[in-house]
């Protein structure tokens, strides 16, 4: 067998594993879809960071920052202000909202009608993300073993399943934390052997090839530099919005009390902040070293640029890594993926099965069996998704992505992060927004072209990036002026609710004001369970890592393997020794988070 199908195929099995041993965590939909509310900052940071971060960094980002250099760094700046902000206001507030999915926020804010409108609006849109993330992974998994793409996909997409239906939640950001540090470890360790290979930061950057008046900073193909920052100081708007709205305060519902939330966003602040010159240095390698890589895999057509940081640890770092860095592909993309699944699981068992079809008349045992239902079939349709994106060859998947962000996730934000704050909106409010915001994608989407802007502003011919830089641009001010405009003009129009809204919202808003503090002693033999077995986990791996020294490399290679498995050893064993001893460890859930 391959060594980097070994690799591959055991860390499957300890992802399944992870599965098996958190099922035991999981015996309400609380537990299932959030943890039970129950969770440390570190875990909940983790998968606030993993969320934002899956195959597709390595992929359509890695192949943006081949082709462009530093420009694609600033979505992910941009996602590292917004977790500063959650950190700094947003992150406690959502996990004071005490709700167990985040359509019940939607649902106390905007009432029952708007509770069916998110629910069926914000599922797709986390669908189609998902298959995007699920074709990023399947790009770089193909590559190396070879596999037909369709074959790759429905492969990776049915491990991924497996292991989200299995645990719930618990897996889940569990395994987000284990994968965080084996991802974070083994980039860095690319990111060394990048720098070294190329002669430093500066001689990469220098480079780096570039156009006739082109930057680093700024990249190629742009006739007008001014886009490119029209292009970033809207991403960092976009990027805020989805980082602190009501409909993505999920990563933070699972936090055991709003210090443990606000932990949380400060970790996944540091570690997004640290990322793009970390992830994107072997793509600048690549690019600076004048490699082809169109020649070199033909049959991608415009997705060539896509298999940059393959093509990197393929040809510069020692055997076994490729399975590795597979390894922490799946690690990413599965936390990814978990927002097509455990998510929208949760929304439409909690706000469409209990309330509408079973009146409120479900059990637990029915609801915790019907959630894994839900999840198989969601991620039969991210499966489905991500076959139609790779049908495409023509998109890139960074644009892919950018497109998806713009004209469908930003308007469906606009209402979830206004009523945040407004409190004398009417119902229609919710519901009429995403109405308008559907016109106006489709009115930019469909009507507005290159042409009209050149026209427009009396430009040259818009050059392809500088058009599709332009187009996530004017979709963005569209949505501010047009969509957010409807929900602060719709002010106007309020008048007083019917006596269960106005308890209804008033209970909102005072859960905002109020914190939650977690405490007992059954919390803290929740807390060591988690330090403990989580500890564990990653301390096996870490080992496993490091035994990866005895495979047939050159004497700097297995010392990156000693490295690697170090980083993650260490963290295992610091989990461990942070456990209590004078608390008896028996498992047993707290009851008093909500």
């Amino acid at each position: 067998m391959d060594l980097n199908t070994l690799i591959v195929g055991v860390y499957f099995l300890f992802l399944i594993a992870i599965g098996w041993m958190f099922r035991k965590f999981t015996s309400t939909t609380s537990d299932y879809f959030r943890g039970g509310g129950n969770m440390l900052w570190w875990m909940v940071g983790a998968t606030a960071f993993m969320t934002q971060f899956s195959a597709w960094t390595f992929t359509g980002a890695a192949g943006k920052a081949y082709n462009d250099g530093f420009a694609v760094a600033i979505i992910f700046i941009a996602n590292a202000f917004g977790y500063l902000m959650n950190y700094l206001y947003f992150a406690p507030k959502f996990r004071q909202l005490r709700v167990v999915t985040v359509i019940e926020a939607i649902r106390m804010r905007f009432g029952s009608k708007n509770e069916q409108v998110f629910t069926w609006a914000s599922m797709p849109t986390s669908m189609v993300s998902a298959g995007i993330w699920l074709n990023g992974l399947a790009i770089i998994a193909s590559g190396i073993f070879g596999f037909d793409m369709n074959t790759t996909i429905i492969l990776t997409g049915l491990v991924v399943l497996v292991m989200s239906v299995t645990g719930g939640s618990w897996a889940v950001i569990a395994s987000d934390f284990m994968q965080m540090v084996i991802i974070m470890a083994v980039t860095v360790t690319c990111a060394v052997v990048a720098i070294i290979q190329g002669g430093g930061v500066g001689e990469i950057i220098n480079n780096f090839p570039l156009e006739d008046g082109a930057t680093f900073l700024a990249g190629n193909d742009l006739n007008y530099t001014s886009i490119f920052g029209i292009w970033a100081v809207f991403i960092f708007i976009k990027q805020f919005s989805i980082t602190n709205n009501m409909l993505n305060s999920y990563r933070y519902l699972a936090a055991k009390d709003s210090k443990n939330a606000k932990k949380a966003a400060l970790l996944a602040c540091i570690l997004m902040t640290m990322g793009p010159l970390i992830w994107f240095m072997p793509s600048w390698f690549v690019a600076g070293q004048g490699i082809d890589l169109a020649t070199i895999y033909p049959e991608m057509g415009k997705k060539a640029a896509d298999y940059s940081y393959l093509y990197f640890v393929e040809q510069y770092m020692p055997a076994g890594m490729v399975g590795l860095l597979i390894s922490g592909m799946f690690a990413a993309t599965m936390s990814s993926m978990d927002s097509g699944l455990n998510r929208n699981s949760g929304i439409f068992v909690k706000n469409f099965y209990e309330p509408v079809l079973r009146k409120f008349e479900a059990s637990e045992n029915e609801l915790v069996f019907v959630s894994k239902i839900t999840s198989t079939v969601c991620g039969a349709l991210i499966i489905l998704v991500a076959l139609y994106i790779n049908s495409l060859k023509g998109m890139s998947l960074f644009d892919a992505m950018m497109n998806v962000g713009a004209f469908i996730g930003f308007p469906m934000t606009i209402p979830a992060f206004l009523g945040f704050f407004i409190r004398k909106s009417p119902d229609w409010a919710g519901w009429g927004t995403l109405v308008v915001g559907g016109l106006v994608s489709y009115f930019v989407g469909i009507h507005v072209n290159a042409e009209t802007i050149s026209n427009l502003f009396n430009l040259d011919t818009l050059t392809h990036r500088e058009w599709s830089d332009l187009k996530v641009a004017v979709g963005l001010i569209s949505h501010i002026v047009l969509t957010g405009g409807f929900f602060l003009m719709s002010t106007l129009f309020y008048t007083k609710l019917s006596d269960a809204r106005e308890k209804d919202v008033d209970k909102f808003f005072n859960n905002l004001a109020t914190p939650l503090v977690s405490e007992g002693v059954a919390q803290q033999k929740l807390d060591n369970s988690q330090r403990k077995m989580l500890g564990t986990l990653i301390g096996v791996a870490g080992l496993a890592i490091m035994t990866m020294f005895f495979l047939n490399n050159p004497m700097w290679g297995r010392a990156i393997f000693i490295l690697c498995g170090g980083i993650v050893l260490g963290v295992g064993v610091v989990l461990v020794m942070a456990v209590d001893g004078k608390v008896n460890d028996d498992n047993e859930k707290s009851a008093t988070n909500s």
